[in-house]
């Protein structure tokens, strides 16, 4: 199971096992190189952890632990986690500010203990199967833990991929697999198991909003950012770096990791052959204002398709987008300079509305509440600017087709239905089989229905937000996009912008003061003033975006873009129709040279290519059981008397 996930950690490898359970972690070395090794215990040897991420609070929490009597035998945040357990159980989650999956084995009471960060930064998958219980970061370990285990994709799963654009924890996309909720831990034992919140994002009522200037809010963000960032550089015992896309939010975060490092500061940055997606220029001038050491790299439309099957196989997921496939070079160009932590934007636009979304939602809130106005579909026109085939172009198709549902507009979910209803229209390729198994459970209802007491009293901007933090954060952003492209080439990511002070500050903060009439992200842009070039400031939002479709067509395709849209492999996946992937691929094919292609086609060929790279990859295939790992930490009851009092970094061959 380790050998299938060595990248996330290839420095140390450590085993714990008894005769109920079996622990083993794969350690990429950030924190107290020296004696971080794991599997980690408590005192008398009882409790046992395994642990991914970061605690960037653990010093705190350390020195208030030994106020309270225990004792430590090593620097490591991880041996933190497991005084922090001891002395608060559950309720030590919430005490922590970090990303996190981790697994908590008490072998006295056999009990075991997962848990995941509140944002769902580390991923965490779970498996019954054959009476055992398996637990990883990634399904494929899983896979490779019992070959018997069934490989199949989930046509609920599916269904929300192809409506959210990934599956929404504790939905999988394979079948008899389950993600574990961010900000959730569970508790098993022999007789029971538990599973609860230790947090969810709140927002105030409208009529609870603070009457603090915009300048002492803006003041309090900039304060709250620095005091992140400085909790991401400092606490490595390794060199940080930063992304730098070009956009405000890298750019702000780049700019404080440059004053907390002081010296040598790395930054990385994508450029594109396609000038449509290029963001060069502004790049390279944040990283001249801040005297950075900079890196590119250069990404075309055959490097992506080159990598595709490599990005999803690391996904573990369908994708609707190309964008993860830069991400995946981009970290390879970190780990090929030396670098195991970087920095990144990641966050502000769920913390901070910055997405297209939130103005979409209000326009079309706005104009629902008088439908039959002329002038108000017209602020339509402001959305969308960057993109070559905006919806928006022509008026009459851009009215009828965000007018839609607009006499709803107060209800839950509104400004994301249209955004949903695209999406959920490729499943129209399923085979009927899929279709008919999909359609059983309205995933959109189920996900409404799951919306926490309180929705009904927030703004419509923090139901937007929250919808957008439980769908498309975590599963996608933070996981297509984030974890599983920086962790395939052993680089931890590390995002100021979901510090849980900045997303508390975020949350409470006036829905005008984040989206001032139009202009999103209002009181970060002022946040940002004197850090950050004024043209970065001003310029509009642009989303990070590559090649889709266009990736995979044209005179020279990669081989095995033929392979996977074939009619035997389409149908051996058993999917989509092959008859209907066969009119996609001939239709896009058919396109004019140099022409884009629509939302809908770049979505359906993407979607369907990397669908079947996931069959090929995780699911034909059989994960070998053959392990490669060298164990610097064993710690195995199965085979020895002892019980406890074993050293945390005992070492037995």
């Amino acid at each position: 199971m380790i050998a299938a996930i060595r990248h996330r950690g290839p420095d140390e490898f450590g085993l714990y096992r008894d005769r109920t359970a079996g622990l083993a972690m794969a350690r990429l070395s950030i924190i107290d190189l020296a004696t971080g090794q794991q599997p980690i215990c408590n005192e008398s040897g009882s409790l046992w952890i395994v642990f991914n991420g970061e605690i960037y609070n653990y010093v705190e929490l350390r020195a208030e632990l030994v106020q309270l009597g225990h004792q430590f035998r090593t620097a490591s945040d991880t041996e933190v986690i497991v005084h922090a357990y001891e002395q608060w159980a559950d309720d030590a989650f919430a005490r922590f500010n970090g990303q996190f999956a981790l697994a908590l084995w008490n072998s006295d009471t056999a009990t075991l203990v997962l848990a995941r960060d509140r944002l769902g930064v580390r991923p965490l998958f779970l498996c019954t199967h054959g009476g055992r219980l398996w637990f990883a970061s990634e399904v494929k370990a899983i896979f490779a833990g019992d070959p018997s285990i069934p490989r199949r994709l989930d046509p609920v799963g599916l269904a929300e991929t192809f409506t959210f654009w990934t599956s929404v924890a504790p939905q999988a996309v394979f079948e008899g697999i389950t993600e574990l909720e961010p900000g959730h831990v569970r508790t098993i034992s022999r007789e029971t198991t538990t599973d609860r919140a230790y947090w969810t994002p709140s927002y105030p009522a409208p009529q609870a909003a603070s009457q603090e200037s915009i300048e002492g809010a803006a003041e309090r963000v900039r304060s709250a950012l620095e005091d992140a960032v400085r909790l991401r550089m400092l606490r490595a015992d390794v060199p940080v770096g930063s992304y730098l896309s070009g956009g405000l939010d890298s750019s702000l975060v780049a700019a404080l990791g440059r004053r907390v490092k002081g010296d040598k500061f790395n930054t990385f940055s994508i450029r594109f052959e396609d000038a449509e997606y290029d963001e060069t220029a502004f790049q390279r001038s944040v990283a001249a204002l801040i005297e950075s050491d900079h890196h590119e790299i250069t990404v075309s439309r055959r490097d992506i398709a080159d990598v595709f099957p490599d990005v999803v196989a690391h996904a573990e997921r369908p994708l609707l987008r190309t964008a993860a496939a830069p991400l995946f070079l981009l970290s390879r160009l970190v780990h090929e300079t030396g670098i195991k932590v970087v920095l990144t934007g990641e966050g502000a636009d769920e913390m901070f509305a910055g997405y297209d979304i939130f103005r979409e939602g209000k326009v079309r809130r706005f104009w629902g509440r008088q439908p039959g106005s002329k002038l108000r579909p017209r602020l339509l026109e402001r959305l969308y600017p960057y993109l070559a085939r905006s919806p928006t172009a022509q008026q009459a198709m851009a009215r009828e087709f965000f007018g839609r549902d607009r006499a709803t507009w107060a209800e839950a979910g509104f400004a994301h239905q249209i955004r949903w209803q695209s999406a959920a229209a490729l499943q129209r390729l399923f085979v009927a089989e899929v279709h008919e198994r999909a359609a059983q459970v309205d995933v959109v209802g189920r996900l409404l229905a799951s919306l926490p007491p309180a929705f009904e009293s927030w703004s419509f901007l923090a139901q937007d937000q929250y919808l957008e933090v439980r769908t498309l954060l975590s599963g996608y952003l933070l996981s297509s996009q984030g974890d599983r492209m920086l962790m395939a080439h052993s680089v931890e990511g590390r995002f100021p912008f979901l510090d849980i002070n900045v997303v508390a500050l975020a949350n409470s903060l006036s829905p005008a003061f984040k989206l001032r009439g139009l202009d999103e992200k209002h009181i970060l842009k002022r946040a940002a003033a004197g850090l950050v070039p004024a043209d970065i400031i001003r310029r509009s939002k642009q989303p990070f975006r590559a090649p889709d479709a266009l990736s995979f067509t044209g005179p020279n395709p990669v081989d095995w873009v033929a392979e996977v849209i074939s009619e035997s492999a389409v149908s051996e996946a058993g999917v989509f129709n092959p008859a209907a992937v066969g009119q996609l691929w001939r239709k896009v094919q058919d396109w004019p040279a140099g022409k884009q292609f629509s939302n809908t086609d770049n979505m359906a060929l993407v979607g369907v290519l990397s669908t079947g790279l996931l069959h090929e990859r995780l699911i034909r295939s059989v994960p070998s059981r053959r392990s490669t790992v060298d164990f610097k930490t064993i710690v195995d009851r199965l085979n020895s008397s002892t019980a406890v009092g074993v050293p945390a970094n005992a070492v037995r061959r």
